[in-house]
């Protein structure tokens, strides 16, 4: 009740790219591709792994982790986006905008966290291989994961909640495709100084720590690859490690660059194609990524596919 009492807005008004409407129609039609794209590799990757044997071992689990963190995320996102971008002006409620926001920075702080553990699982594997069954043993696994998810969830909890505590006394125009904390908060009718404060100090914490203990596990393997005799041997580890590099490159590079930058750094619509990069390519590329680079993945939906095959034949 206090929070009615101190502010009129009710609703939001989403702009995305009404500046340019001529864009729209041709950016509904590409989104809609990549989101059925982003649902449909997701999906594949985790019953690939629910339903093969071979591949219930710790790196795999990490990666059917990500893909219900991907699949989640552009869920949040992307049916919401396509209704902006299908309209010139999309009305959102108080409460619908706090639960997107909410989710969004769920699976966007659970995604961090389970990278940096992928990344362990990759250091322990091959900078420990005879110890490896010890280090990563089922029991650690599951802290890892659990871990991962509580930590996404304290992080959405206090900050939407903070972020919706504030007033907010118009103009209620997200100029944005979802919402998002920057763009929410600069609607906000008092002084957010001290949430900027703690929200540059969290983003650094959940951002950066996971991204440098990602970078020392990845100095660690890279001397362990190099020491290692066998040349089929450094290029099976260079591969296994290659997947995960490229989806932390992704991931934490747009990341960063959005929730990293100067308050006025850019331009709106420069910081909506930075959102999208983050919000769009990372779920849509990571299956192909790690499908189109791993053997073992490979084998196991071919192994799949003829299995299926072979039933409609019998």
């Amino acid at each position: 009740m206090k929070r009615q009492n101190q502010s009129s807005v009710v609703e939001f008004i989403l702009l995305g790219f009404s500046n340019f409407p001529e864009l729209q129609e041709q950016l509904f039609g590409v989104f809609l591709v990549v989101y059925l794209g982003t649902l449909m590799g997701n999906a594949i990757i985790i019953v690939i792994i629910s339903l093969e044997q071979s591949l219930h071992v710790p790196m795999y689990l990490f990666l059917q982790n990500l893909s219900v963190v991907d699949v989640s995320f552009s869920a949040v996102i992307m049916p919401e986006m396509l209704v902006v971008l299908s309209t010139e002006k999309t009305l959102i409620t108080f409460a619908e905008c706090f639960a997107q926001m909410y989710f969004l920075l769920l699976f966007g702080g659970t995604e961090c966290f389970l990278l940096g553990a992928m990344a362990y699982d990759r250091f322990a594997a091959i900078c420990h291989p005879l110890s490896y069954p010890m280090i990563m043993n089922k029991r650690v696994f599951m802290k890892l994961v659990m871990f991962s998810w509580v930590s996404g969830i304290m992080v959405a909890t206090v900050q939407t909640t903070w972020v919706f505590s504030f007033p907010f006394c118009g103009p209620n125009e997200i100029n944005h495709l979802f919402c998002e904390t920057p763009p929410v908060l600069e609607l906000a009718c008092a002084d957010t100084f001290l949430f900027e404060i703690y929200a540059l100090t969290g983003t650094i914490l959940i951002v950066m720590v996971p991204f440098v203990l990602i970078l020392l596990s990845y100095i660690r393997i890279l001397f362990a690859i190099l020491k290692m005799p066998s040349a089929t041997g450094r290029q099976k580890a260079f591969s296994t490690c290659a997947s995960h590099l490229t989806s932390v490159t992704l991931f934490y590079g747009t990341a960063s660059m959005t929730y990293l930058q100067p308050k006025s750094g850019y331009s709106p619509e420069t910081k909506k194609v930075m959102s999208l990069s983050y919000s769009l390519l990372t779920p849509l590329l990571n299956p192909l990524i790690y499908s189109l680079r791993n053997s073992e993945m490979k084998k196991a939906l071919m192994k799949l596919w003829r299995r299926k095959v072979d039933s409609h034949i019998f």
